[in-house]
């Protein structure tokens, strides 16, 4: 399991990695966010290639992945000034249809890996269009994006409807990675992170991403909570991850009926608060 963190700070992602995270996630995109996540409590980066640069020179031993925009005209040399960072992976974010992909994938050729981003429901819906054709090395389902584009209340609603059931199923057939999601603290998080841990381990999800909730909100070394091991936290994360490996099938479907029924309860609040 890759587990990613979002970060522009150099000593955080020097931390991170240290501490046992796979990929340092710098994220560039910035066109449309406003209008789509402006009115939610949602973390918008404002990332730059200076930035990207800085983050490289701390990684390591680590991966370090970009978020580029959306396709646009601009693309190709917005991902080439990446390509030229030393970023060891991109990321599309955004895709409806699979030419985007596709040029998206063409731009970079064998330089770099490739990894879609679908947050779109067109994008879901042509899944099958955009494995097939489009060129991607893996590809990772951004739930908050999917959940707003979709009308639902809550994120986990995506994977408690099966939808990720059906992507993850898409995804195996092709023999390609996926990941899905972020996830809070082992023991945190208001649906909580073994039962999303535990889906990914169900599905065969090889990424996640480490949420703000995981850092105490912190987009710097400087503003991690004192109290926070993060060290002891990515531990448990995997070590989470290994029990739930053992479970049986019983137990998995146990796991995945609870999951359903605390994020219906959670979406019933929500839109009760709205």
């Amino acid at each position: 399991m890759n587990l990613y963190l979002i970060t522009a700070d150099p000593e955080m992602a020097k931390m991170a990695v240290g501490a046992g995270v796979d990929r340092i996630f710098v994220d560039l995109e910035i066109h449309g966010k406003e209008e789509r996540q402006g009115h939610k409590d949602t973390v918008i980066s404002r990332h730059s290639i200076d930035d990207v640069r800085a983050v490289r020179d701390v990684v390591g031993a680590g991966e370090l992945m970009v978020r580029v925009n959306p396709w646009h005209e601009g693309s190709p040399g917005e991902i080439d000034e990446v390509v030229a960072t030393g970023a060891d992976i991109l990321m599309l974010p955004m895709f409806k249809h699979v030419d985007e992909v596709a040029n998206f994938s063409r731009c970079i050729g064998t330089k770099r890996r490739k990894i879609g981003l679908c947050e779109t429901s067109a994008g879901l819906a042509r899944l099958d269009s955009i494995l097939a054709g489009g060129g991607l090395d893996e590809i990772h389902f951004g739930l908050n994006d999917l959940h707003l584009d979709m009308g639902l209340d809550f994120l986990f609603e995506v994977l408690a409807g099966g939808f990720m059931d059906m992507a993850a199923s898409k995804c195996l057939e092709r023999g390609l990675e996926f990941g899905f999601g972020g996830v809070a603290r082992v023991g945190g998080g208001d649906l909580p992170a073994r039962l999303i841990l535990g889906e990914h381990e169900r599905l065969g999800s090889e990424g996640v991403i480490l949420s703000r909730a995981f850092t105490g909100g912190a987009k710097t070394l400087a503003d991690v909570p004192a109290d926070l091991d993060f060290m002891a936290e990515v531990a448990k994360v995997r070590e989470c991850m290994d029990e739930l490996g053992k479970r049986d099938d019983d137990q998995r479907e146990a796991d995945r009926v609870e999951l359903g029924e605390r994020t219906r309860m959670i979406a019933d609040r929500l839109r009760g608060g709205s």
